[in-house]
């Protein structure tokens, strides 16, 4: 499978990444620097503290985690991430000449992912938020403007601009309860609803027909591949099998996007039901999709609430909640396990039309039994102790050597856990548990 960068890299680019990465690590072959970019800067890891680079596997699996290439880049605690890592790509782009060579840079910031821990200086203009997790998010998402404008500066200062297209976008939905809202969005993180899978972007740049106007074009992230790779003078026939579309049209000059559907996800470990042979689709299977118009969802999508945003002092459940709460189909069966909706009309996944039109549903269906044909089977190994970083003098490191076969050790799944609980019928009781403990050592930051 080839990346980006490496097809960015054929076509004469520079390429760097400054930032997360957290799409494995556990042998040298699967880090940044194996992938097609000539430096990385940054943190292999998610959920990566912001001065410490301390990162947690559980409660007793923790370790150092920020590189620089493939060594560690030790010493760097007390230092803001994102200020880190604006530094560093400031540095990669008065070093480079664009005269020479072409440049790609991509820029992860941590923020404003957990842990909600800003610099106290930004903080402070968000004094009056009475919500002390939405002040410390305000403050983080502040350091992240500041860090586009720096680059962007950089970019204009050391001559790449006039040439250059600069893409900002999240990667999935944001947690109500840690600072975020997708109000008036469904969901939230993690979930299948839009508040989850619908992500904000923007792109700037001189090269823009259209400019200064909101899109409504349907992309996928997938889409990056074909349009930057075009853009960049690339091959893109030299990828096969490709999922994306070259959307450049729909962005710079508005005309209709590529893309007629979305596969959002099909989870294979959450199904619960065998399939008959008469049905097209396991309806228990976690999974959502998109064709035109409408969107499907089978088996558990989660938290489906439609979360205001929190501006009380406490994050506990209250009337601000339960006005939209009330607003749920009381007469939806616990056993419900496929929704249909009009997304375009119904963004907000309010009224679900699954009972309305089946024959929308069955043709959805299909289109997930589809895809699910060229799915491959799950891989997912046991824990392995070799990557304790207490064995690595404390760092999150590759832990496997290159000539062990370590795929053909184990088949199958090993973190699928078949042991239901029982569930405690008091659901607001254990909503309340929840927000306290979430929300311990946070209410004292006060200004």
């Amino acid at each position: 499978m080839d990346t980006l960068p490496e097809r960015l890299r054929e076509a004469g680019y520079a390429t760097h990444l400054v930032g997360k990465w957290h799409l494995g690590f556990y042998r040298k072959a699967c880090l940044p620097t194996r992938k097609g970019f000539d430096s990385f800067f940054g943190s292999l890891t998610g959920s990566v503290d912001y001065y410490s680079y301390g990162s947690c596997d559980g409660k007793d699996l923790c370790g150092y985690d920020l590189h620089d290439d493939e060594g560690v880049a030790w010493g760097q605690e007390g230092k803001y991430s994102t200020t880190l890592f604006t530094q560093r790509a400031r540095k990669i782009l008065e070093s480079h000449d664009p005269a020479e060579r072409p440049l790609f840079l991509l820029i992860s910031f941590q923020a404003v992912h957990t842990p909600l821990n800003p610099p106290e200086s930004y903080i402070y203009p968000f004094r009056d938020m009475a919500n002390v997790a939405r002040r410390n998010f305000a403050a983080m998402v502040s350091t992240v403007d500041e860090a586009v404008r720096n680059v962007t500066y950089a970019l204009r200062k050391y001559g790449y601009y006039r040439n250059s297209v600069i893409i900002y976008s999240t990667d999935n939905g944001a947690q109500p309860f840690t600072g975020g809202s997708n109000w008036p969005l469904r969901g939230r993180k993690g979930t299948y609803w839009e508040g989850g899978v619908r992500g904000v972007a923007f792109v700037h740049s001189p090269l823009l027909r259209r400019r200064r106007r909101v899109s409504k074009a349907l992309l996928h992230i997938t889409d990056w591949f074909p349009t930057l790779v075009g853009l960049a003078g690339g091959n893109i026939s030299r990828s096969q099998g490709l999922d994306g579309f070259d959307v450049w049209p729909a962005i710079s000059e508005g005309r209709e996007s590529p893309r007629k559907e979305i596969l959002h996800n099909i989870d294979p470990l959450e199904s619960t039901k065998e399939v008959k042979e008469e049905e097209v689709w396991d309806t228990s299977v976690q999974a959502a999709i998109r064709v035109g118009d409408w969107k499907l969802l089978t088996g558990d999508p989660g938290h489906g609430d439609w979360v205001p945003p929190q501006m009380l002092p406490t994050p506990l459940p209250g009337r601000w909640w339960n006005l939209e709460r009330s607003t749920l189909d009381q007469k939806s069966p616990a056993h419900k396990s496929i929704w249909l909706f009009n997304i375009t009309g119904d963004p907000y996944e309010r009224y679900d039309l699954a009972e309305q039109r089946p024959d929308v549903v069955q043709q959805l269906l299909a289109r997930l039994a589809y895809y699910n044909q060229s799915a491959v089977p799950v891989y997912f190994p046991p824990d392995d102790p070799r990557a304790n970083p207490s064995q690595h003098r404390g760092a999150w490191v590759p832990w496997v050597e290159e000539e062990e076969d370590e795929e053909g050790k184990y088949q199958g799944v090993y973190k699928k856990s078949n042991n239901k609980r029982k569930k405690n019928k008091c659901m607001l009781c254990n909503l309340q548990l929840f927000f306290l403990k979430m929300n311990e050592g946070t209410t004292s930051s006060r200004i």
